[in-house]
């Protein structure tokens, strides 16, 4: 099925998926999926130099739905039931580099950046929502970024060449029970 066939569920102003910080939208089986929302702070093109491609060229072209940083996103609370997080993950790579065009840069104060991008990231989620997030441990190791979120992720996966790439579930808390797991009994 294509994307276009779907909309946003009924009575709904917004799909059910934002992916809070799309890029080029790289992951996407449809990059112009009608069921999600597509946010980035950047809209540009590149042409990026790439001897596997013909022409020995690559066009990178974030265009979001709506520009917007993942620290203030404009939608309200408890809109999506689903959630993608996938912020820049590398200090290094030069914001004009071609790893730094294609997935962003992060700079200056970046763990008060990515904690109040959790934050905003659950506060749009619905109650037993899920949050997807996506995490490459090339520089900085995924224990020291989940630290940054008072949310427990419920499991994860890693992936890539040397499996430092980290895709990790969470659910948001609903009202009753706040998330919390019942409480194990202690073995006899």
């Amino acid at each position: 099925m294509s994307g276009s066939e779907y909309g946003p569920p009924s009575g709904s102003a917004f799909p059910p998926v934002l992916d809070a910080c799309c890029g080029s939208r790289m992951f996407w089986f449809d990059r112009r999926d009608s069921r999600a929302v597509f946010v980035d702070k950047r809209q540009e093109r590149h042409t990026l130099p790439d001897v596997s491609s013909a022409g020995g060229a690559r066009e990178l072209v974030i265009d979001p739905d709506h520009v917007a940083d993942f620290t203030a996103l404009p939608f309200p609370s408890d809109t999506f039931a689903l959630v993608v997080f996938d912020p820049p993950h590398f200090e290094r790579n030069g914001a004009r580099s071609w790893v730094g065009l294609k997935y962003g840069t992060l700079a200056g104060d970046w763990p008060e950046m990515l904690r109040a991008g959790f934050a905003e990231c659950f506060r749009v989620l619905r109650p037993e929502g899920t949050l997807i997030f996506k995490w490459c441990a090339d520089e900085i190791p995924v224990a020291r970024i989940l630290a940054l979120t008072p949310e427990r992720p419920l499991f994860g996966h890693k992936s890539g060449k040397n499996s430092k790439t980290h895709w990790i579930a969470f659910l948001k808390p609903n009202a009753r029970n706040q998330g919390l797991a019942p409480q194990e009994k202690p073995h006899a």
